[in-house]
């Protein structure tokens, strides 16, 4: 208290002792007021923030309210500090009107700061957006509102900040886009196509910000965007079924809309839907349009699906050579290696899979393409225990396959596990001078020199 008295003493000399009652700061755009009407009002910050420091919001909301009534330029800590004092008190409240109340001043705090925001960013080095204030104001909604919770307001404001801040929202709005999303689907089934390009949104923003953020904040945005796929992946919208429902009516009425076209491409490329027929029309239409990666490798499914097996490597060619990002490379030349593989052209499709493989090192579904290809044709010698030891090449690149991808481990150990059956016999290798170590020259296509295990 004495600290106080002292504070008053000193403001009394500042503003003088002559009681000047005139207009009060939100009338006449005085930033503390005037006389001893500022006298006070500097008085409420100093107590106010004190007790905010102790944690005591009980004390502080008579003050703090008396500045954020009468002064609301006064300093932007009435905001900050308004909004802990209230999330306290309506926690710490059992009374459900009374819970209300705050509540409503809560979105009051918010609403008030963004009516004077300008003022406010002129008293401090760091300024605030208007779409950060509508971000906060969002999350505080959906954790406070309890029954009076509405879906469409909490999703409105979701949108309209997302919308002006992008990628520097704050990661948990992109969460809680995701999550409101969710809950507005679970409603409105009409919702599905809003729902998927929330998470597109959602999504590419995240992955911006993970890009962006210190070291130190990494984790945060890795973990925010593997909430965004979770709330994605569990919303049930995420299937082909789906996706072929939303879209395949809408490709025809938009097949000169080249942004929605590779909005359709790019959701189901991603959730790997590239055998539905709103996929292969998307594709089409938007390679007629722009041609790209992607329309090109859409063409190339489609025409695989007819069964144009050259057609469909021509466009999968295209989409190899715009590529820039190498991992999709890698699976555009493991899609055609596969075509091919298909028509039986072995040797070609072997090519396709090794450019898969330089374009990703990692590619182990490449090296278990290989190996299925030197299994389908196998036979390359008059001796039957010769073709026999293709089989041990067939089971390096399966081993090469789980060493480089442990994601494809259990198929290669299946596969390692057939195949081991057909690789020859000791004693058939012994009567042609070999044992395990020796080495032996895969002949015809394959040409690939092997060791006996």
């Amino acid at each position: 208290m004495k600290q106080l008295r002292i504070f008053t003493a000193l403001c009394a000399v500042i503003f003088g002792s002559t009681a000047i009652f005139a207009q009060k700061g939100v009338e006449d755009g005085s930033r503390f007021r005037h006389g001893e009407d500022s006298i006070r009002c500097l008085q409420n910050i100093s107590i106010y923030s004190e007790y905010v420091k102790t944690n005591n919001f009980k004390d502080a909301y008579e003050p703090w309210k008396a500045v954020f009534t009468e002064a609301p330029t006064a300093q932007v800590g009435t905001y900050t500090n308004g909004v802990k004092i209230l999330r306290a008190l309506i926690a710490s409240s059992k009374d459900a009107a009374e819970q209300q109340a705050y509540f409503d001043e809560l979105m009051a705090v918010y609403d008030q700061r963004l009516k004077y925001l300008d003022q406010l960013n002129t008293l401090v080095k760091t300024k605030s957006t208007k779409g950060a204030i509508i971000d906060l104001k969002a999350h505080d909604y959906i954790y406070f509102s309890g029954k009076a919770f509405d879906v469409n307001e909490a999703y409105g404001m979701l949108k309209t900040a997302i919308d002006m801040e992008k990628a520097n929202s704050d990661y948990f709005m992109l969460q809680d886009l995701m999550d409101v999303s969710s809950r507005k689907l679970k409603s409105d089934d009409t919702h599905k196509e809003t729902f998927i390009q929330d998470y597109l949104m959602a999504s590419e923003y995240a992955e911006e910000a993970l890009e962006m953020a210190p070291e130190n904040q990494k984790s945060i945005y890795k973990t925010t965007k593997d909430n965004v796929d979770a709330y994605f992946i569990n919303s049930g919208a995420a299937t082909c079924e789906n996706l072929q429902a939303i879209y395949g009516p809408k490709i025809e009425e938009n097949k000169n809309d080249i942004e929605y076209l590779k909005q359709v491409i790019n959701v189901m490329q991603l959730l790997k839907c590239t055998e539905e027929e709103a996929y292969f029309a998307a594709s089409e239409a938007a390679h007629a349009i722009e041609p790209t990666a992607a329309s090109a490798a859409g063409c190339g499914f489609l025409y695989y699906k007819k069964g144009e097996y050259d057609k469909s490597i021509s466009y999968f060619d295209e989409a190899i050579e715009m590529e820039s990002d190498l991992t999709k490379k890698s699976e555009y030349c493991y899609s055609a290696a596969a075509v091919l593989f298909t028509a039986k052209q072995y040797s070609k499709a072997r090519q396709y899979a090794n450019k898969a493989i330089e374009a990703n090192p990692n590619s182990g579904k490449s090296y278990i393409l290989i190996a299925q290809l030197y299994a389908s044709a196998p036979n390359w010698d008059s001796d039957p225990t010769m073709n026999k030891c293709t089989y041990f090449a067939v089971i390096d690149k399966l081993q090469r396959a789980k060493s480089v991808d442990p994601s494809v481990a259990e198929e290669a150990n299946r596969l390692i596990s057939a195949y081991s059956a057909h690789t020859p016999k000791t004693e058939d290798l012994f009567f042609l001078g070999l044992k395990s170590g020796s080495t032996v020259k895969i002949g015809g296509w394959i040409g690939e020199t092997v060791t006996i295990p």
